[in-house]
Order: C-alpha cells, then sequence, then structure tokens
C-alpha cells in the first residue's frame, strides 16, 4: 500500500513539474534562468536589494530558495518513503558521540565546516585533471555558505564541494567513524584514487546530533541526481530523490533542526556564529560567508505631500530651491511659515511616518585573514607579521621577538611563535585558565588551545600557531593522542623558543631592559622543571652581586672568578641591600669572593635545581655550613689556628650545646665570620633563613616540619671575638650562672638576626634584653654614686 501511495505522489510531482519547472538553485541558493540568460547571483542579488522588515512575496519565496527550504510535499515525501537501516551498533555510538565523546557543543559548527572543506579540496584535486569537473559559473566558485533560518530553528551549511552519490549517502552516512578523506589521500598516494572514495564524510558529520534532534543532508554528485537523506539519530535514516530537481549544481547542503532547548537556541544568533567560525575555521582556505542582518534607518524625502524614497529619484528631479521662495521638496516638512506648535508636531509626526528601518541581508566574509604561516618567510614582511600577532593574541603592543620556521622529518608542521612585549597576568598561578596564547591547528582547522601537556608551564607567554597535517589526534579532533610524535614536536618547539631568547641575549641591554624583568620567573621555572633544556636555560639566568650593580650572567661570573676558583657562591634573602651588608658574606667578601645576591623567592630552588653550572662549576650556598675556600687562600698558619680555636673553645660549645639542645644541630667554630660574634647556618638537612620564611608563607605550609627543621640550625661562634672569649673564660674558670645562661640565649637570638631568621619566641627575647638594660643602668647608677 506504501509502494502505491508513493507512486500517486511522485507522479503527481512530475506532472506538476511539467506544467511548473523547477528553477535551478545553485550552491548558495541561486538561480540558473536558462542556459541563455546570464547567471543569476546571490551575493549580487542580496547587496543590490535591500529587503526591508515588511517584505513582499517574491522576496520570501526567494529567502526560502536560499535558505534550501522544504516544501510540505518534500516532507511528506521523506516521512513515506523507504527507511534504511544504520550500521549495526551505531544506536549506541550514536549515543556515545552526544553525550560522551564531544566535551563542548560548539565544535559541530567546526566539524560540519572541515567536512565541506574537505569536499572542496576533493573537487579542487580531481579538477586538476579535468577542469569540466568543477563546472561553470558560481557552480565553479569553490566557497562555503552558511545562514540561519531563526524561525524555524534552522541552520543550513552549503558547500560547492564534491557531493555525493546515492551509494555514498548509504554507505557513508550510515556508517560511523568511516573516515572517506582518508581513504582519499591513501588513494592519492598510491595513484589509486577511486571516485567511490570521494564525498565520504567522517565521524565528525555525527557532532551535528549535539545540537539537532533532525538532520538533513541534500547533495548532488557530478555522477548522480540531486538526493535528499534525513536521520533523526534513531536506528534509521531515509533517502529520496530530490522532487525539487538539481537546486545546487553540485555540492552539499547539511541542515540542523536545532532543538528545542534553551542551550541551544544561541546557536541560532548570528554573533555567536561568527563567534565559532572566527574561533575554529579563521584559516580555512576557502572562503566561508555568513548571512548576516543590518538595520539601515533612511529618512524619506516629501514632494507634493508624498513619502518618497531618495534611493528612488534621479538627482535630475531634487531641486532644492532658496527657503525665502515655495518649496518644491520639502525636507523632513520642515516650514517655516508654520508657527511652533505645528512645526513640532509636524516634525514628531515625520519621525514616524518618514523615518523607516530598513532590514539588509547580505553575504558577509568570515575568513579574511589568510594563514601567514603557509607562506615563505622571505615573503613576509614584518608589519604583516605583527598584523597577525595583533589578529592572534588581541595584544595592542608589537611582539618582542617572533620567528617561523617549518618542522620536517618524522613530524611535519608549520608554526610561528611570538613573545609578547608584556608577561600576560597571572600566566604562571593559573596558566591553563588564564593565559592561552598558543593554538594548534590541524589542515588549517583549529583543535586546541590547551596545551598543558604538549607545551611546558614555563614558555605559557607565547603566543602563536601551530599546524600539521598529520598530527594524530582523537576520533573528536579534541584530544592529543600522547605519543612519540608529539614529544618530538614538544622538543622542537621548546629548542626554537630557547633559541629566540638567545637571541634576544646577544643583546645584552636590551634583554636585562627588555625581555628579563617580564619573564625572569618563567626561566627559572624552566631551570627547575625541564631537566633536558636545564643547561641552556642556565645561561639566560641574570643576578645581582656584590661586584656588580647590574645583573649578571653566570657566564660572566665565571669569567670573574679568582684563579684555581671552581665553585660560585651566592646568598639568598629577602633584600639585596641587607644581603649585601650580612655577617654570613663577610670573609668571603674581604678575600675577595664574589657573591651572588639572589632576592627572588624561586631563587635558590633554581641553584639547588642547577647544582652545577656548564658541567663544572659548584654551586655553592654560604648560607649552609662547612664553606670551603680554594686551597692557596689557606696557609699553614691559618689552619693551625682554627684547630688550636676547635680546642680551645670546645668547653664553651658543649656547655652551649646544653643549653639550646632542641634549638640547634651542634656548634662549630666558624670559617665565615671576622666581626660578628656568631651566626646560624644551615645544616645538611635543614633550611635556611630564606627557604623557611619562604616556607612559613605558604597557605598549606606544613608547622611540624618547620619545627623539626629548626633543629637542623648549626650556631657557628667567631673564635676572635671578645664576646665569645669572654664567655669561654667564663665557662672554665668559674661556675656558670644564670646571668651566663641568658648571655648565651642573647647570643642565640642575635644570631638568629643575624642569619635572617625569625625569634622564636619575641616576647622571652624582649624580657632578656630588659634584663640586660636593667642591668646596664644599675652598673651605670652604681658608677656614678661611687664617682661622688
Amino acid at each position: 500500500m506504501k509502494i502505491f501511495n508513493l507512486l500517486i505522489v511522485l507522479l503527481l510531482l512530475i506532472f506538476i513539474q511539467c506544467l511548473f519547472p523547477i528553477p535551478t538553485v545553485l550552491a548558495n541558493g541561486n538561480e540558473n534562468l536558462n542556459e541563455e540568460e546570464a547567471v543569476y547571483t546571490t551575493e549580487n542579488e542580496l547587496k543590490s536589494h535591500k529587503v526591508g522588515l515588511k517584505t513582499d512575496d517574491e522576496v520570501i519565496e526567494r529567502e526560502k530558495l536560499i535558505a534550501g527550504d522544504f516544501s510540505d510535499d518534500v516532507q511528506q515525501l521523506l516521512r513515506e518513503s523507504e527507511r534504511y537501516e544504520y550500521q549495526a551498533e551505531v544506536n549506541r555510538l550514536m549515543s556515545l558521540i552526544v553525550n560522551s565523546i564531544y566535551s563542548n557543543k560548539d565544535v559541530f559548527l567546526r566539524e560540519l565546516v572541515s567536512n565541506a572543506s574537505d569536499a572542496l579540496d576533493k573537487i579542487r584535486f580531481l579538477s586538476l585533471a579535468d577542469s569540466s569537473l568543477l563546472g561553470t559559473g558560481d557552480t565553479s566558485k569553490l566557497e562555503i555558505y552558511i545562514n540561519v533560518d531563526s524561525e524555524n530553528r534552522l541552520i543550513h551549511i552549503t558547500d560547492r564541494g564534491i557531493g555525493m552519490t546515492k551509494e555514498d549517502l548509504i554507505k557513508n552516512l550510515g556508517t560511523i567513524a568511516r573516515s572517506g578523506t582518508k581513504e582519499f589521500l591513501e588513494g592519492i598516494a598510491s595513484n589509486s584514487v577511486d571516485n567511490n572514495l570521494i564525498g565520504q564524510f567522517g565521524v565528525g558529520f555525527y557532532s551535528s546530533f549535539l545540537v539537532a534532534d533532525t538532520v538533513t543532508v541534500t547533495t548532488k554528485h557530478n555522477d548522480d541526481i540531486q538526493y535528499i537523506w534525513q536521520s533523526q539519530a534513531g536506528q534509521q535514516f531515509t533517502i529520496i530523490e530530490d522532487p525539487r530537481g538539481n537546486t545546487l549544481g553540485r555540492g552539499t547542503r547539511v541542515t540542523l533542526h536545532l532543538k528545542n532547548e534553551s542551550n541551544i537556541s544561541e546557536y541560532l544568533k548570528e554573533s555567536k556564529l561568527k563567534e565559532l567560525l572566527t574561533k575554529y575555521s579563521e584559516f580555512i582556505n576557502f572562503p566561508i560567508y555568513l548571512l548576516t542582518s543590518l538595520s539601515q534607518k533612511t529618512s524619506n524625502i516629501n514632494i507634493d505631500g508624498k513619502n518618497v524614497d531618495p534611493n528612488d529619484l534621479d538627482q535630475n528631479q531634487i531641486k532644492i530651491e532658496d527657503n525665502n521662495n515655495n518649496n518644491n521638496i520639502d525636507i523632513d516638512n520642515d516650514n517655516d511659515n508654520e508657527n511652533d506648535n505645528d512645526n513640532e508636531n509636524n516634525n514628531d509626526e515625520n519621525k514616524n511616518d518618514d523615518s523607516e528601518k530598513n532590514e539588509i541581508k547580505e553575504w558577509t566574509l568570515i575568513n579574511k585573514n589568510k594563514p601567514l604561516w603557509t607562506r615563505n618567510s622571505k615573503e613576509i614582511t614584518e608589519e604583516e607579521y605583527n598584523n597577525f600577532y595583533f589578529s592572534i593574541s588581541k595584544d595592542t603592543q608589537p611582539p618582542l621577538k617572533y620567528i617561523h620556521f617549518s618542522g620536517e622529518g618524522e613530524v611535519e608542521f608549520k608554526s610561528i611563535l611570538y613573545i609578547p612585549s608584556k608577561s600576560p597576568n597571572g600566566v604562571l598561578e593559573n596558566w591553563s585558565q588564564t593565559h592561552r596564547g598558543l593554538k594548534l591547528y590541524v589542515k588549517r582547522v583549529f583543535i586546541t588551545d590547551n596545551f598543558d601537556d604538549l607545551f611546558p608551564r614555563y614558555l605559557a607567554f607565547i603566543n602563536g600557531v601551530i599546524d600539521s597535517d598529520d598530527l594524530p589526534l582523537n576520533v573528536s579532533r579534541e584530544i592529543l593522542q600522547q605519543n612519540r610524535i608529539l614529544n618530538l614536536i614538544k622538543k622542537r618547539l621548546v629548542r626554537k623558543v630557547i633559541a629566540m631568547i638567545q637571541t634576544l641575549a646577544e643583546d645584552e641591554q636590551n634583554y636585562i631592559q627588555k625581555f628579563y624583568p617580564e619573564y625572569a620567573t618563567n626561566i627559572k621555572l624552566g631551570v627547575i622543571e625541564d631537566t633536558s633544556n636545564r643547561a641552556r636555560l642556565s645561561k639566560l639566568l641574570r643576578f645581582y652581586s656584590t661586584t656588580t650593580s647590574e645583573l649578571t650572567s653566570l657566564e660572566d661570573y665565571v669569567s670573574r672568578m679568582k684563579e684555581n676558583q671552581t665553585q660560585i657562591y651566592f646568598l639568598a634573602g629577602e633584600d639585596r641591600e641587607q644581603l649585601k651588608v650580612s655577617p654570613i658574606a663577610e670573609k668571603l667578601k674581604n678575600k675577595g669572593f664574589e657573591i651572588l645576591l639572589l632576592n627572588d623567592p624561586i631563587d635558590e630552588w633554581v641553584m639547588q635545581s642547577l647544582n652545577k653550572f656548564d658541567s663544572k662549576y659548584n654551586l655553592i650556598n654560604i648560607a649552609r655550613e662547612d664553606i670551603e675556600f680554594p686551597n692557596d687562600n689557606e696557609n699553614e698558619n691559618e689552619k693551625q689556628l682554627f684547630e688550636e680555636a676547635q680546642k680551645e673553645l670546645k668547653p664553651l660549645m658543649d656547655y652551649i650545646k646544653t643549653q639550646l639542645t632542641n634549638k640547634i644541630l651542634r656548634v662549630v667554630v666558624s670559617k665565615h665570620l671576622e666581626t660578628t660574634p656568631a651566626i646560624l647556618t644551615a645544616g645538611a638537612y635543614g633550611l635556611t633563613a630564606n627557604m623557611e620564611r619562604i616556607m612559613k608563607a605558604q597557605a598549606f605550609s606544613d608547622q611540624r616540619r618547620l619545627d623539626l627543621t629548626k633543629s637542623q640550625r648549626v650556631l657557628e661562634i667567631n673564635p676572635t671575638h671578645q664576646i665569645i672569649q669572654q664567655l669561654n673564660q667564663q665557662i672554665q674558670t668559674t661556675n656558670p650562672t644564670p646571668e651566663t645562661d641568658q648571655m648565651i640565649q642573647l647570643l642565640y637570638d642575635s644570631a638568629l638576626l643575624y642569619s635572617g631568621f625569625t625569634i622564636d619566641d619575641p616576647i622571652a627575647f624582649a624580657s632578656r634584653v630588659n634584663d640586660l638594660l636593667q642591668r646596664s643602668l644599675n652598673t651605670a647608677t652604681s658608677h656614678s654614686k661611687d664617682e661622688l
């Protein structure tokens, strides 16, 4: 019965078509009036006819043709036609695509535009051997058109690509995850291209069902008639011969019937589609046009009491005479002979009657920016590079440096990388969310700007693009597959960026004035995290020192080292000026050794990670014990004096250790000091004063661990200082008194302050100082009385 009804409908349609021939519509919705008349161009039609808010029937019908509108008869035919079963497991896979594979609904437009671009690529390739395949007129123009029907909740994506035959529709749109593009490219490589492979869609086509409950595909292949394919993401799909005939010329139109959901409705907005096209498809090879609406306000001219559109008048018809004479034309009904009230009323009427808003529809080219990275770098000017940087970064200042290169070998890609003149805000604190300046493209289609794994964190400030034709992606083209190829790309990118920074460093003044203040922390973080490039990055570090007023490199430090010196000395702290006068550094400075002054919180971690510079110069933190001097600076006499001091001060050192049992690891004779009585240094497993300060500042610091590290401090005493000698004499000749114990506590507190630590018990420290002041005052008073 269904077949009988179908035959009746088909006969009726053929009969109607014989009576009223259906005009042919090209890929962009244009009509071929006949073979002898000029080709009717939709773009020109839209630009020459400004469609008002109130349109006539002819305009409505023309817009339906542009949008690929389906009549009720066609819809009825689709409902009653034979249905085809999807491949087994399709229903389950559809659910996975809609609910699991894609994490962002926005990608549906990227996928459909990419498919359209693939179809255009295929017909262009085939036309190289046979130019007649492109056709003539507008059909030969390889373009993509997108338009929205908000009233009916439809989005149309039209291309003039290769199209699909009926067999292609059944085989490709009824099979999940079949990529005809891949087979097509393999066929080209093996010189075995078969037309049966042309026009196949990949799994990306089914991303349409992220936003649509029904998808209709109208397609015309050069070797077949025009067909309509329709599915509702169920277990079946329908294919019919298009009763309207060849309205496309050649190509494919995908029509999305959007779901009736609030979060889907935003895709009906031209602004949203323009945003997505600019983000994902800005650098597609083929022009992408979006049908946009513009509102224009026009003022009519009053001629003999009638409102006339000035666009409808010839210049010879417009005669404006002197206001003192009788006017043939009265603009805005401004008549000087009327009173003020009448004039005001007339003006109000003119605002309502003479001013009219017209809605103008026109095709707007979206992808105006061309992929600069595909061109030869020798042909590109600096202005072009800067303009491209402005377009991708939204920055207003020119970049500090850029590099344009191609990666060849096992994986091929092209890239342009930029160093911004200013570091992006929060680039390291929340680097994966706040700044994503590097964009990955595959065949000029935007894939991702999330480079948590592909690009190291310390280079997150880099802007630019990477484009590869064979980068491995997962089925949704959203996730990079982790493999050896990606590691190769990462290695090359990082090396290129470091080389670019090294080029900047060749001009030292420019480097320390423009680059280093912005990106010093990034370079230091790279030394910590990037072990494979640590040696290269270490040469880009700059620090202040005790002998220079400007930043200096480690290489320059080495060039100024004393003879036989094999160590680089550094001291880390909060303030550079305080580090310069620190007692810890006094002996080294007096001996003529240069000391690097590190006042950035990350600096000490950098030195611990680097450990050696240039594989032979040890980095020595002088805030730790057991500092070693070059042998030629220590003569036999000094060694003998040091050994004698250790023996002489042993009773004092033992007594101090018993008084400060839980506060220090041991007491030693110092090699650091000359004028200061005592300092505290860190033991092998303890924290320096600078590191302890940083750890305390952490929001989730472990207080128990910090308390444990305090017991790893080493108290170093100066054997030549008068306080130490008097305390030692008092311990050896008399029994220690409470005052002696209090003096030792004060010695410990002063050592804390000298070394940059914080006082353990400020209140007890203040009490001890007050007692000392009181005794001093009593002594002074006693001396005054004796003198009297």
